[in-house]
């Protein structure tokens, strides 16, 4: 199956039962169940966008093993132009979603395709692996599949990890055996988000610490995918912030739910030919500076995180104009701020692609610095966006009727009393809705702890980015100065 269309996706969410549990009650077609549905539709409009007349070359690319039209975010790119292709590509998903669902399926295809791509890293000790990995990228690209992961175990207690940075806990997903057919594997893995509306889920080496080298650590260090209807998977939803209100009330909310998970491996059997790693730690550990994962990765977040700053610079000037505060400075500073970090979040992406390098693995990779510093910066960043709309709608924000409301006997007061200058009343209160929505709700609360801790740990990154950059050419400079007579 080339390319998919929505509805392509959403049967194919319907054709694999799988264990789905919310609120105490289990799921039986997540493309139906209040709180999730309107998800899937999201997603499904997402794939829709690739049979687009005006978008078709823009969206897709031939196969190089088919030769029909492939999702282009699945692309191997060879030349900085491929990258622009990709990422204009990516930014067709992030703005029809205005950058509210960070885990649309490209951020996992362009992942995959990175350890395909590095395939030799896998095969070093079990040569079939490399296959596994290659097969199994050809496989989602072919098939348009959608695949959610989870990179992080449980823990008792995070003390061990906060002194030594090492793994090691007796609550995590472990191999409990091998058999001739694959691994059994055991325990417990969060945060799946998306995990009940894809069709795979990846999983691969924790990202909260390293392996310890400690005897047992084999059992911890694997990489392997599963379609998420394999027996004895299950997955535990948080409660939906999709309320089941109008998209009046919860304009956000109410289409983009894409859900967080924790799921549940009971004995489940993971076949030989779907493992890409297992028992050799310093592999696990490396993973993703090796493969270059973590810049393909990141390239999608970048664009997702430009088209999110776009959204909310436009919904705080909007804001601004319809209250008539445009003349006021301290208005002026807010907006500034958030201007200012669309522009480092814009240059940080176009500097990633001007100062992209062909790799090792002969892939044109996205410079990992400029990547590393938009990630970083944006778990600073997003909250503090969300503060600014809060700061300018104030009260406007609270004073909220409902869409009903505009229905109800109290109707002509909303219409004498709650228009402005710019905007009539119905029109201010569907704007803050949105604005509430965004900085205020349990969505957009839920979208401010994603951003704070989704691209990682702030301390630990900044150790990383230290890590992986060079100073030597500006410490020169100085000893060059302090040599000068």
């Amino acid at each position: 199956m080339p390319a998919r269309t929505g509805e392509q996706y959403l049967a194919g969410l319907r054709e694999q039962p799988r264990e789905v549990h919310i609120r105490g009650q289990r799921v039986e077609d997540v493309t139906s169940f209040p709180g999730l549905a309107n998800g899937a539709r999201s997603i499904a409009n997402l794939y829709d966008m690739q049979h687009d007349a005006a978008l078709q070359d823009e969206m897709t690319y031939i196969s190089p093993t088919t030769g029909a039209p492939v999702g282009l975010s699945f692309i191997a790119p060879r030349t900085k132009e491929d990258l622009e292709r990709r990422r204009v590509m990516m930014f067709h998903w992030a703005r029809t979603s205005y950058g509210m669902m960070g885990r649309t399926p490209d951020f996992l295809n362009v992942s995959i395709m990175a350890m395909a791509e590095a395939g030799d890293y896998f095969g070093q000790n079990r040569p079939e692996f490399k296959q596994n990995i290659i097969n199994y990228y050809e496989y989602i690209r072919e098939n348009d599949l959608t695949l959610t992961h989870t990179l992080v175990n449980l823990q008792r207690n995070r003390h061990q990890m906060a002194t030594t940075r090492d793994y090691n806990t007796d609550v995590a997903l472990a191999v409990v055996r091998e058999t001739d057919a694959g691994l059994v594997v055991r325990g417990p893995r969060v945060l799946a988000t998306l995990g009940p509306l894809s069709d795979e889920i990846a999983i691969y080496p924790v990202r909260n610490a390293r392996l310890a080298g400690s005897e047992d650590a084999w059992r911890y260090a694997f990489a392997f995918a599963i379609p998420c209807g394999t027996p004895g998977l299950k997955f535990l939803c948080r409660e939906s912030f999709d309320l089941g209100r109008s998209t009046f009330d919860h304009p956000l909310g109410s289409r983009f739910e894409e859900m967080d998970a924790i799921i549940f491996l009971d004995d489940v059997l993971v076949p030989w030919e779907r493992v890409f790693l297992f028992g050799d730690v310093d592999l696990c550990n490396n993973l993703s500076p090796r493969t270059n994962q973590y810049n393909h990765s990141g390239h999608q977040v970048v664009t997702k995180n430009v088209a999110k700053c776009e959204f909310v610079v436009g919904l705080a000037s909007l804001m601004v104009h319809t209250l008539g505060s445009e003349t006021i400075p301290q208005v002026h500073a807010l907006l500034a701020e958030l201007i200012e970090n669309l522009e480092i979040m814009k240059a940080l992406l176009c500097a990633a692609e001007v100062n992209a390098a062909v790799d090792e693995w002969g892939v044109m990779c996205p410079a990992l610095i400029p990547i590393t510093v938009a990630r970083n910066l944006f778990i600073r960043m997003y909250p503090r966006m969300a503060e600014i709309i809060q700061l300018l709608g104030s009260s406007s924000l609270m004073a909220l009727p409902s869409e009903a409301d505009f229905d109800g006997p109290l109707a002509a007061d909303l219409e004498r009393y709650m228009d402005t200058d710019t905007a009539s009343a119905r029109d201010r209160v569907q704007l803050f809705h949105l604005a509430w929505d965004l900085a205020g709700s349990a969505f957009g609360s839920r979208q401010v702890l994603y951003e704070r801790y989704f691209q990682g740990d702030w301390m630990r990154n900044a150790s990383i980015l230290w890590d992986r950059y060079d100073p030597e050419p500006m410490m020169q400079q100085v000893r060059d100065f302090l040599a000068r007579s």
